[in-house]
């Protein structure tokens, strides 16, 4: 087989989770090109009917369908109707998510229990869900999970405080590598992508007060930008990566190896 081909995901099916906007789109921008065809998941309608607008013309197979991932009912009634819709699911890509900055002392109890449901719980029923119904019965999937770098460090002094982000994206991590032991035996892999920081609506505010910092001790010396995550993501979702898994990729242009 061919470079080209390895990384050739024609007549795959995908579905993405946040994938009207940020990380998610950028993946979902990148499945398609390589000829998958996606189905993304986000709450709000408008914003998905705006993605598969801009994916559609780019020349991708695009559908959407809105899901509240913090609800297990909503999530199993999607899982449902997105296989049933495509047929089948190659490509999972848990990337749904969302934060909240407060220090551990202060942190509220709802905050937590939202990020909880959503970063950690929503990610593992759907992934259950699209296993029983697709991968394990027809022995092939590619999961990959949107971790962050905050899943495998804490938060140095005077930084951003977010300590359920934290654990919750170290959670995934773990999650990530308990998975790819207990389905390899399917001939699904299990991988994530842990960001450090790219602009968008969650990364805003802690931007704002610490960017340049974080620019200046990133040995890169950049912030991750709009095609940042797409060679890893097809790598991970293609016969490219058909002999990786369990495995946790930083895309943070090296801060965490310093």
């Amino acid at each position: 087989m061919s470079v080209k081909n390895l990384f050739d995901l024609a007549g795959r099916k995908a579905i993405i989770t946040g994938g009207s906007r940020g990380l998610g789109l950028q993946i979902a921008e990148a499945i398609g090109e390589m000829g998958a065809e996606v189905l993304i998941a986000a709450r709000k309608q408008a914003e998905l009917d705006q993605a598969v607008a801009h994916l559609q013309s780019l020349g991708i197979r695009a559908c959407a369908m809105a899901c509240d991932m913090t609800q297990v009912d909503s999530v199993r009634q999607f899982a449902e109707q997105a296989v049933e819709q495509l047929g089948h699911c190659d490509i999972l890509v848990n990337n749904a998510g969302t934060a909240w900055v407060a220090p551990a002392e202060d942190h509220p109890i709802e905050a937590w229990q939202k990020l909880v449901n959503l970063n950690l719980t929503g990610v593992f029923v759907l992934t259950q869900e699209i296993g029983r119904r697709s991968m394990i019965p027809r022995r092939y999937g590619r999961i990959l999970n949107i971790a962050s770098t905050a899943g495998l460090r804490g938060n140095p002094p005077n930084s951003n405080e977010g300590i359920a982000y934290n654990t919750t994206k170290g959670g995934l991590v773990n999650f990530t590598r308990a998975l790819a032991g207990e389905w390899g035996e399917f001939g699904i892999t299990v991988n994530a992508l842990a960001p450090g920081f790219f602009p968008s609506r969650l990364t805003q505010v802690a931007l704002a007060q610490f960017g340049q910092s974080i620019i200046d001790a990133t040995p890169l010396h950049r912030l991750g930008d709009a095609e940042d995550m797409k060679g890893a993501a097809v790598l991970f979702c293609s016969e490219a990566g058909r002999h990786i898994s369990g495995q946790i990729l930083a895309i943070d242009g090296g801060l965490t190896a310093v």
